[in-house]
């Protein structure tokens, strides 16, 4: 691995046609933790051709995350490749922090890469025994139906916080935020 950028496997699923505010209230309510409120830029990075969602089943992007408790911004460009899609969707994720973004896109840019979207999203997130949620809300324009995050470290924990909350599973989805964009002709 190198130095300043780090590998990581996630299982996560999207739970679709959901009130946000009652999520949340029923995650504080078995004693999730907040981890924190963001508000994020997400610009989608790939060749003209769409070479690296078409040919690696993965996408580019650069995200600019700024803390709204705290006011810290931290810029982390990611390729993120989907190697699996049953009952939940597993990802490689690949990170690495860059300190300046319109540099990061001209290196890019030389090389034959180009900005394909960019996307603000409203993010809070918890915790609740080792499982992540985040409460997403998209700006209109990139997806204008709120859902939340799951990311678990197996499938069992998955099944079981599902049952806890309530979530009926018509209403989870391993879809990627390009497919639902796509679902909904938004792309």
């Amino acid at each position: 691995m190198v130095k300043g950028a780090s590998e990581m496997k996630e299982l996560e699923v999207k739970v679709l046609n959901i009130d946000l505010i009652e999520m949340e209230g029923k995650l504080i309510k078995l004693g999730g933790k907040l981890i924190d409120k963001e508000l994020q830029v997400n610009t989608l990075i790939d060749t003209v051709d769409n070479y690296i969602e078409n040919n690696l089943d993965s996408y580019m992007r650069i995200r600019e995350t700024k803390s709204l408790l705290t006011g810290n911004v931290k810029l982390t460009l990611t390729m993120k490749k989907n190697v699996s899609r049953d009952g939940v969707r597993e990802n490689i994720e690949i990170n690495t922090d860059i300190s300046n973004k319109e540099a990061m896109l001209e290196i890019l840019k030389a090389l034959g890469y180009i900005v394909k979207e960019e996307g603000t999203k409203e993010r809070i997130s918890y915790d609740f025994n080792g499982i992540r949620f985040d409460l997403d809300r998209w700006d209109e324009k990139t997806y204008p139906y709120p859902y939340m995050e799951i990311e678990v470290n197996n499938e069992g924990e998955l099944q079981d916080i599902v049952e806890k909350l309530g979530i009926a599973r018509e209403n989870i989805s391993t879809k990627s935020i390009v497919d639902l964009r796509r679902e909904a002709n938004l792309m």
